[in-house]
């Protein structure tokens, strides 16, 4: 008989197939319904606001095709967005520049996902939060799912959600700083844009807070810079 060893590291080996309904029915199964998923897009970008989406699926009707909205087209991403909003409950919240400055990435992207939830039409028992931190100030309990956008439908519609207004945002914003480039980068620091930054000096919507804005060299959204 042959004896198999387990590796010493797992989670170098652990695959991810997609994301799916277990952790929603795990809520429901103690206690805990509506279930809502809760992500964030912008936490990188050296200008725009941090966004935050909160979602709740009905579970006798989830969009196929769910997943970590960096893993999909922009075609999918804005398809998905409709069909979630027809068929979701769902909420908005976002942070701009000026609170990301007054506060750090972390805080203001944590409450951004906070009054998400505060938002939605429905309170849900339970939120989902992708990463390492439950928002404080939820009215309900709070659970952190590391790379949740890729293990939870709902907190892979919510990164959808989020990412897709985020984006919106931005087309939009480039109709007002047009020399920014906004549409084309969404306010990351691409070439293009820091060359525009160099050529025009920052605008409102850029964080001072952040490199090479940041005039002491120091910059506290380098702690995590993921989404």
């Amino acid at each position: 008989m042959t004896r198999r060893t387990p590796p010493d590291s797992p989670f170098l080996f652990e695959t991810i197939e997609g994301p799916d309904f277990s952790f929603e029915l795990a809520g429901r199964r103690d206690g805990l319904w509506p279930v809502a998923g809760t992500d964030e897009a912008g936490r990188g970008p050296l200008a725009g606001p941090v966004v935050a989406a909160a979602v709740i699926l009905d579970p006798d009707n989830i969009p196929e095709g769910l997943n970590d909205s960096k893993q999909l087209s922009i075609a999918r991403r804005e398809e998905l967005f409709d069909i979630i909003l027809a068929c979701a409950t769902v909420s908005i919240a976002s942070s701009g520049a000026d609170r990301i400055d007054g506060t750090d990435i972390r805080k203001a992207s944590l409450d951004a996902m906070r009054r998400a939830v505060l938002g939605l039409s429905s309170r849900p028992a339970l939120v989902l939060a992708d990463g390492r931190d439950v928002p404080p100030g939820l009215p309900c309990h709070g659970k952190t799912v590391v790379k949740g956008d890729a293990r939870s439908v709902s907190i892979a519609a919510a990164s959808i959600i989020a990412k897709v207004a985020r984006d919106r945002m931005m087309t939009r914003a480039d109709l007002v700083f047009p020399a920014y480039g906004f549409a084309m980068h969404a306010g990351y620091a691409t070439r293009r844009h820091r060359t525009a930054i160099d050529n025009h000096g920052p605008c409102p919507l850029h964080r001072m807070s952040f490199r090479p804005l940041r005039q002491d060299g120091n910059d506290p959204a380098d702690d995590d810079l993921s989404a």
